[in-house]
């Protein structure tokens, strides 16, 4: 197996490769796109492996992944490892989950699923897309949602909503909040929490920075006053039906029904990482993930809204999650973290640990992530880098090439 994976990454073309997996012709030499260099670690030649692996423009997601979230990479990422690497039934593992791009495209794809974030938002955000109620039944619990028109604010946050969308936020928040919630609350709280704050007409507030982060009030107020615009209103109820429908608009049949098979085994997790003692020993064929990447996300300043509207306290959160200042630090959390992925992976089993460039560039986290996996006992077959174009959100935050930014996908693939 190792050997037909090492030859299906060493010839892959993209272009060619859309007959499946491992439909290739090794002889033929203007197959063979993928660049390979060679670096050294703990005294093992590692290659890296450089091509167009994957992409936006391959084949479109499907619209079910479309919940913005912070520092996420593409589905067609776990797509790849999860077809090469795994088949349907087996276990596959994401031990930060984030909005559960790895959990949602395994649960497309037929596998069945664990999930792991130690912030509470992320199972908000995933479980309730692998249970998707009918939209007929979504569409009346939505009308059966009390709504009042005089409740009383206990936060001021008319300088991102108009006064009658805050009282729909505030009704719909005190309805989550109080209720046992089934399969079709959990889907509102779901695309509601996704819906709070935008840059667009398709989300409950005025426009403001990308709906993956909430900036301070202090700072919308500003952005109001720059852009000379006052909250309009906009109907919190129907926007949710809208973008439920959106969420679903090529969900096919086969999909539907994949997930229907595989979602009563679905594991969530809100665990240290490091510490995931509900998991059994050597049950994961695959994992896929990409972990905090030192202190470049500041959860409790980008999560603060969302945290509100669902209980959530986002000090408490932000302290148990994992923003290690320097290098040494994230390094030591990490070799933990192999530890426990070594623990849980069967034999013949993979882990696709995807990590980026930071520090303008100047900080390759794939070379110290190396040298962990091994100590841990995996062995690795190589760096998948993956070329690529940029998307739009991404030149917003400064990132214009391929030299800059942490989504610059590098995939470190491990063995066991």
């Amino acid at each position: 197996m190792i050997d037909k994976v090492d030859n299906y990454i060493k010839n892959f073309n993209l272009h060619n490769n859309m007959q499946g997996i491992f439909n290739f012709f090794p002889n033929k030499k203007n197959n063979k796109d993928t660049v390979i260099e060679y670096l050294e670690v703990a005294n093992k030649k590692i290659s890296k492996y450089i091509n167009e692996f994957w992409t936006a423009k391959q084949k479109q997601g499907s619209s079910l992944h479309e919940v913005a979230y912070r520092a996420c990479f593409k589905s067609e990422l776990p797509k790849f490892f999860i077809e090469l690497l795994s088949r349907e039934g087996d276990v596959v593992y994401d031990p930060f989950l984030g909005r559960g791009t790895t959990a949602i495209e395994a649960g497309l794809l037929a596998r069945n699923i664990i999930g792991n974030d130690i912030n509470p938002l992320s199972k908000i955000l995933s479980k309730p897309r692998l249970f998707i109620p009918p939209l007929k039944e979504i569409k009346e619990r939505l009308k059966f949602i009390p709504i009042n028109y005089n409740i009383k604010p206990e936060k001021d946050l008319s300088m991102f909503y108009h006064s009658k969308t805050e009282s729909e936020i505030y009704s719909l928040r005190e309805y989550l909040l109080n209720e046992k919630l089934d399969n079709i609350d959990e889907w509102i709280r779901m695309v509601a929490t996704n819906r709070l704050t935008g840059h667009s007409k398709g989300f409950f507030s005025v426009y403001t920075l990308p709906p993956n982060q909430a900036v301070s009030i202090s700072r919308q107020i500003l952005i109001n006053e720059k852009r000379n615009q006052a909250p309009e209103y906009r109907d919190v109820k129907k926007l949710i039906f809208k973008k439920t429908k959106s969420l679903l608009r090529n969900v096919n049949k086969l999909q539907m029904n994949n997930l229907k098979k595989i979602n009563t085994n679905s594991i969530f997790l809100n665990e240290d990482a490091r510490k995931t003692k509900n998991i059994k020993d050597a049950s994961v064929q695959l994992t896929v993930t990409s972990p905090p990447f030192l202190d470049t996300v500041q959860y409790s300043q980008d999560n603060w809204l969302r945290c509100w509207f669902n209980g959530i306290n986002s000090e408490e959160v932000a302290k148990k999650i994992t923003m290690s200042r320097n290098l040494s630090d994230w390094i030591g959390v990490m070799k933990d973290v192999f530890k426990e992925l070594f623990r849980i992976t069967k034999k013949n089993g993979w882990v696709a640990f995807e990590v980026g460039e930071i520090r303008g560039g100047k900080i390759k986290l794939d070379e110290y992530v190396l040298p962990v996996g091994l100590e841990a006992g995996f062995n690795c077959l190589g760096v998948i880098i993956n070329s690529q174009n940029f998307t739009k959100t991404s030149n917003i935050w400064g990132i214009k090439n391929n030299n800059f930014g942490t989504n610059t996908n590098r995939v470190v693939l491990f063995y066991k």
